[in-house]
């Protein structure tokens, strides 16, 4: 039995506990109307071996995340290589099925709708993809990319395709000239300029941007990041940025979340994120952004991570990054650290945060042992190179 199917039969799953109070804790501030819902979201894919094929085990590629988007807001998912930020963008869009959790769009649950229903939430719901030369068809024009989404969601214009998507170009920074042209005749910036296009088409409300800017040269990241932010302002968009280019995420977000192996392990406002991480993965990936001044490198030290990180067929137990924290101790290979508030707006999943007054034994372990279990005492240990 796959894990969706045991998950629809309601048998507990790893990771779908904790679920609503995960969804409450990344749950952002402010009065804005919410958007976007995500509660203790995982997908698993089966991993399966013999003549056969029965599932030996499953890679748990998302494991319980939770998160919500007001409308207007960006929320920036960043995190190493391999962390599921982007099986998490393509959940939120239905590209792929989750094997738990909800997905709530403007109050409604998404999460198992059949793609027949999905049609018309198709048009508020876009996606940015990676790679600007593959997602193009290389056999298509420009208008005839730009222009699929209307023809697949049988919308007429007033004044014709052609000029709708002939006003897009323009809106995106292209010559409506460029119309009849093919993807090769343009460069990577260019090739993403159409994809937004495309993207905007049908003026979604929410964009989910998977490394935007990723395959991009650095000048060319900048203006697609700042085109980005303009179309924000001008048509009143939602984005959700996945990257691990934490610059850009600076650049571009309100608040920023942080994944590691699955699990979203510490969210807040971006400038308080960035200028008081309180989880050591968060930490250790500030450490490593360049700084463009050279008389404050030296200031900095360096966080080096010890070891692999642990493959999601076989997570670790508990925390899942105790087994390259410089902080560990028992209790962070027993029991599970929540997602919880330690200061306002700013949640972290850690038994003994950073950049913080709140004490690990009264506070954030009090919050996390189980029934019977003894608290862990604090810890003064640094970071080692």
């Amino acid at each position: 039995m796959s894990t969706s199917d045991t998950a629809a039969q309601g048998t507990t799953v790893p990771g779908a506990a904790e679920t609503s109070a995960d969804a409450a804790a990344a749950r952002p501030a402010g009065d804005g109307e919410m958007l976007l819902e995500v509660d203790g979201l995982g997908k698993h894919f089966p991993v399966t071996a013999g003549l056969l094929r029965r599932q030996v085990g499953a890679v748990k590629a998302v494991d319980g995340v939770s998160f919500s988007v007001r409308k207007g807001e960006t929320l920036g998912l960043v995190g190493e290589s391999g962390c599921g930020k982007s099986t998490t963008g393509r959940m939120i869009m239905r590209l792929l099925d989750p094997s738990f959790g909800t997905i709530r769009f403007e109050g409604q649950d998404i999460t198992s709708m059949s793609q027949a229903r999905m049609r018309p939430f198709r048009r508020d719901l876009q996606m940015i993809f990676q790679d600007p030369y593959s997602s193009l068809n290389p056999r298509k024009t420009v208008g005839a990319i730009v222009g699929a989404p209307f023809r697949l969601q049988n919308i007429q214009t007033e004044n014709g395709v052609k000029m709708a998507v002939q006003e897009i170009l323009e809106l995106v920074g292209l010559n409506p000239e460029h119309y009849n042209r093919y993807p090769h005749e343009f460069s990577g910036g260019q090739r993403q300029r159409i994809g937004i296009a495309r993207t905007l088409a049908l003026k979604p409300k929410l964009i989910v941007a998977d490394e935007p800017v990723s395959a991009l040269d650095v000048s060319v990241q900048a203006q697609v990041v700042n085109l980005l932010e303009d179309l924000q302002d001008e048509l009143d968009l939602t984005y959700v940025v996945i990257a691990h280019d934490l610059s850009v995420v600076r650049h571009i977000s309100d608040r920023v979340a942080v994944m590691y192996l699955g699990k979203i392990v510490e969210i807040a406002d971006r400038n308080d994120l960035y200028e008081r991480p309180m989880h050591p993965y968060t930490n250790a990936l500030l450490s490593a952004v360049p700084i463009p001044d050279p008389a404050e490198r030296g200031n900095r030290q360096r966080i080096r991570l010890q070891g692999d990180v642990p493959s999601p067929l076989d997570p670790p137990p508990a925390c899942r990054f105790h087994t390259r924290c410089w902080k560990a101790q028992d209790i962070c290979k027993q029991v599970e650290p929540p997602l919880i508030e330690l200061s306002h707006g700013h949640h972290a999943a850690c038994h003994f945060p950073e950049n913080t007054t709140v004490s690990a034994t009264d506070e954030v372990a009090k919050a996390a042992v189980a029934p019977g279990a003894a608290p862990a005492a604090e810890t003064d240990g640094e970071p080692t190179d």
